[in-house]
């Protein structure tokens, strides 16, 4: 079967990666309850060191860096008042670079983020990276795109996990991973399969 069209294709988009160096970094829920536990993501390690690769070369690039984090509430796999709601270490924001705390997927929905990116001198182009990749990675592009940015999202740099299909059926999490790149690649945003297509 012949692959269709993408929207972005049909309505006219640039489809070219950025350099690292002209973007922003938003980093997504590299939060430790995704790596252990109910919440453990397939290729959750090498995400997070990937993510490790993609911050410490935006560091040296001087780009704006912002770190996302969803609070779910106290006693949740998401509490950020407790070791399974923080940020893993290897991508723990250093001093200056602004945590916009979330409750919803669309890291934009009932934040700050756009004024952080604004206030951070954001242009157009930004680069996401995290967890998990079908969830809030997804809404996230799909919500800068609303707002006139132009996401990319680096795929060595996200995970996700195996979830029950609505057929029974239990969907794995590399197809899961693929449709929700797919599915931003569509016309949320651009996909770079690794942090070296956007620093070399």
């Amino acid at each position: 079967m012949p692959s269709s069209t993408s929207l972005r294709d049909v309505i006219g988009l640039d489809n070219g990666l950025p350099r690292l160096a002209d973007t922003t970094l938003v980093m997504i829920d590299y939060q430790n309850t995704y790596r252990s536990g109910v919440m453990a993501l397939e290729g959750a390690e090498r995400a997070v060191t990937a993510g490790a690769r993609l911050l410490s070369a935006a560091r040296e690039a001087g780009i704006p860096v912002i770190h996302v984090v969803n609070d779910g509430g106290e006693g949740t796999p998401y509490d950020i008042r407790a070791e399974t709601g923080a940020i893993s270490a290897e991508v723990a924001p250093v001093a200056g670079e602004p945590v916009v705390v979330k409750q919803f997927p669309n890291a934009f929905h009932e934040t700050g983020l756009e004024k952080v990116l604004h206030e951070a001198g954001a242009g157009k182009e930004l680069v996401l990276a995290g967890f998990m990749t079908h969830m809030c990675v997804t809404f996230t592009a799909e919500g800068a795109f609303h707002r006139g940015f132009r996401p990319t999202v680096v795929a060595e740099a996200t995970a996700t996990r195996a979830l029950t299909a609505p057929d029974g059926t239990v969907l794995p999490a590399a197809a899961l991973q693929t449709a929700a790149l797919t599915t931003i690649a569509d016309l949320f945003g651009v996909v770079a399969p690794t942090v070296g297509d956007l620093t070399e």
